[in-house]
């Protein structure tokens, strides 16, 4: 049977990973090769100065010290018998939305799978507690499906956000794009026995662009986001203003 990767940020002993492993492996081999401990917000960090270690924890299953980037690059050259036809990260304990993007683990682990040429995508609920991963997980599952019959667009990956809510409460499947989000008052300031000032790094309140085709909107409104992310960052408008901006800057000269 074809190969399947499930990775994710949260850690290996998630029950969100568990979950999702769980839904894939009805589509082939399943393997879960994941952080040993959660590496939320680590983006696509891979590890360059010291040795990993994969252990294999139970038949199929295996933690590794490091990053979800690191994990994608172990188990696709490592441990996985063959080259996956399918990677999954997630399910995220948490959304992943607007500029979140580019900080989160579970998205970036997908972006490894992407670069790799490996059909890939990225599950995330919105919530902050009893997470509804049965739903992630059906909805995982068919999104699954659907990637290993039709495969994605090249150098694009999937980034699928659910609202923390039951099957039979969820409206539908929205296909959206990037929202923008910022938050007020993330930073904080506080104390050490000492007196010294030290900074936190987390929290505040999110503030987001509206717009009915938003990965932000559609969650809020109850339905399952689902946005193509493309590898290549060129902004392809600025790029032709810039090559007219700068010949009209050397005809100055």
């Amino acid at each position: 049977m074809a190969i399947i990767l499930v990775t994710n940020d949260d850690g290996v002993n998630s029950q969100g990973i568990i979950a999702l492993f769980n839904a894939v492996k009805e589509l082939g081999d399943a393997y879960i090769v994941a952080p040993d401990r959660e590496r939320s917000a680590v983006s696509h960090t891979l590890t360059l100065h010291r040795p990993l270690k994969a252990e294999e924890i139970s038949e199929r299953i295996y933690a590794v010290n490091g990053t979800p980037t690191d994990c994608v690059a172990i188990a696709v050259a490592k441990i996985l018998p063959e080259k996956p036809v399918l990677i999954v990260s997630g399910v995220n304990k948490g959304g992943n939305l607007g500029d979140d993007i580019t900080y989160s683990g579970t998205v970036s682990a997908a972006i490894e799978g992407t670069i790799m040429g490996i059909p890939s995508f990225a599950v995330s609920i919105v919530g902050d507690k009893d997470f509804q991963f049965d739903t992630a997980s059906y909805y995982s599952l068919e999104i699954a499906k659907y990637v290993l019959e039709k495969s994605l667009p090249y150098d694009t990956l999937l980034n699928i956000n659910l609202p923390n809510a039951k099957r039979a409460e969820i409206k539908g499947v929205r296909f959206t794009r990037q929202g923008k989000r910022v938050y007020d008052n993330a930073i904080q300031e506080t104390f050490d026995p000492w007196g010294r000032k030290h900074f936190w790094i987390g929290g505040g309140t999110p503030y987001w662009e509206h717009g009915e085709d938003t990965d932000i909107e559609a969650v809020h409104q109850g339905y399952v986001s689902v946005t193509p992310l493309h590898l290549d960052l060129t902004n392809y408008k600025a790029l032709e203003f810039l090559k007219g901006s700068w010949d009209s800057i050397k005809e100055i000269q």
